[in-house]
């Protein structure tokens, strides 16, 4: 039924393609309680894969240069990784931008303290259903997702660190 629907509406190539592309995206967000899906991605140095983060909380981030919020939000995990990574914490940011060179910049002008891979493909986000910037994951030591918040507002950055502390077994 959608393939009639937007055969009609576009032209045939478009339409396929546009078909292609719903057929790819996950059935439905990643939920608390599942398993984080894993991924290798190149690093800053080297690759990156999820599961060496196994036996850590983790506060995974979706970015890109063109996102505002994440501007503000670098400060707050480079302050989170600093202040519980002796606790078990590892913030990881993964970087969602076409052109590595615009990922680059923005690094530049707005440093980070924790790891940072890169998916250009876009596979990792799908994986993940993201559906805007920025999307940060909690996953625990096991593994599986805690919580998923999307944006970043500096009034949630004393909830979503409660989160954390909750996730590392800390009292607030």
């Amino acid at each position: 039924m959608i393939s009639l629907i937007l055969m009609k509406k576009f032209r045939f190539p478009v339409a396929i393609g546009l078909l292609a592309a719903f057929c790819t995206l996950p059935l439905h967000a990643v939920q608390p309680g599942q398993p984080a899906p894993a991924f290798e991605l190149p690093g800053l140095t080297t690759p990156v894969q999820l599961s060496a983060y196994q036996g850590h909380v983790v506060y995974l981030d979706f970015w890109a240069s063109w996102c505002g919020p994440c501007k503000q939000s670098f400060p707050w995990m480079n302050e989170m990784q600093s202040k519980y990574k002796a606790q078990g914490l590892r913030v990881l940011a993964v970087n969602l931008d076409q052109k590595p060179a615009d990922a680059q910049a923005f690094l530049k002008e707005t440093p980070a303290a924790f790891d940072v891979a890169f998916d250009n493909s876009g596979k990792t986000p799908k994986a993940y259903a993201i559906q805007g910037m920025p999307t940060s994951l909690l996953i625990g030591a096991d593994g599986r997702v805690i919580s998923m918040h999307s944006g970043f507002k500096p009034e949630q950055r004393a909830e979503l660190e409660s989160q954390i502390r909750r996730a590392l077994n800390l009292k607030d």
